[in-house]
């Protein structure tokens, strides 16, 4: 059994993302990955507080895994820019979904190979869909491992923004290997609104009115993302669970990156 670093996984990572174009023969729609890990340690035990009750922890994943690993694959500027206009989202933020989807499970799985081959087994979730209908939250949050981990901090629009900022898709995985605690943030914050500054650019843009500074109505947020794929003529050759609009995320001052690190008295790490 040989260790592997995250330096290494990183690498392997964003080698296959950047492949993936000519491999699957679709646009590219991705930057480069990151990264981040930790423990899998009592860090985590908060998931059914601040997520779903019923949420996992890692070792209901893996009951020998000793670290968490979350990555985060961001949208090209071109893609976010082109989700600006109107109050539905482009045809290409559908199928950026989609393939996105697919590219993270697989680059999961990819990853859990060369952990295998180096004596290290590990445990993955899909990259998305695997929520209650009901509560509509997930019981394995890729977000909320992502914040825990260090990966990257929630927003008023209630998504998480990473050093690349918010317009992208998680994945994640546990594994025996140790890989250590590796976060990449290095504010409490990287919300302008919850830093204290003015912002609030997600809630005025959001079509329902879902978003308020200090809530967020999940259910009607819901219901616009089915109707998007139910009255969009250009979504339907995608998959009933091409659920998104973006709206609230694209051209925002956290769009590519976390505005709030330039902010004046807002360093050091959490």
């Amino acid at each position: 059994m040989k260790q592997l670093s995250l330096d290494t996984l990183a690498q392997f990572l964003k080698e296959y993302v950047a492949a993936e174009p000519q491999r699957s023969g679709t646009e590219n729609f991705w930057r480069e990955p990151i990264l981040a890990s930790a423990p899998a340690d009592d860090r985590f035990d908060i998931l059914p507080e601040i997520a779903m009750d019923e949420h996992l922890l890692p070792n209901d994943l893996l009951e020998t895994a000793r670290s968490v690993l979350v990555f985060f694959i961001p949208f090209e500027k071109w893609l976010v820019k082109e989700n600006k206009e109107g109050d539905r989202p482009c045809r290409n933020w559908g199928l950026a979904y989609v393939k996105t989807n697919d590219l993270i499970d697989r680059a999961g799985r990819a990853m859990g190979d060369l952990l295998r081959d180096a004596g290290f087994r590990s445990g993955l979730t899909p990259a998305t869909h695997n929520f209650d209908e009901q509560k509509l939250m997930a019981r394995w949050s890729h977000k909320h491992l992502a914040h825990l981990v260090g990966l990257g901090r929630f927003g008023t629009h209630c998504m998480l923004i990473t050093p690349e900022g918010c317009c992208g898709r998680f994945g994640s995985l546990v594994t025996e290997a140790e890989l250590g605690d590796n976060p990449l943030m290095n504010t409490p914050e990287a919300c302008l609104l919850k830093a204290g500054k003015k912002c609030g650019k997600c809630i005025e843009k959001c079509p329902v009115g879902a978003l308020e500074e200090a809530a967020f109505d999940r259910r009607k947020c819901w219901d616009r993302l089915n109707e998007n794929h139910a009255v969009l003529d250009y979504f339907s050759d995608l998959p009933d669970t091409t659920d998104v609009c973006g709206k609230c995320v694209a051209m925002m001052p956290c769009s590519f990156t976390n505005p709030v690190k330039s902010q004046p008295g807002r360093t050091g790490k959490k």
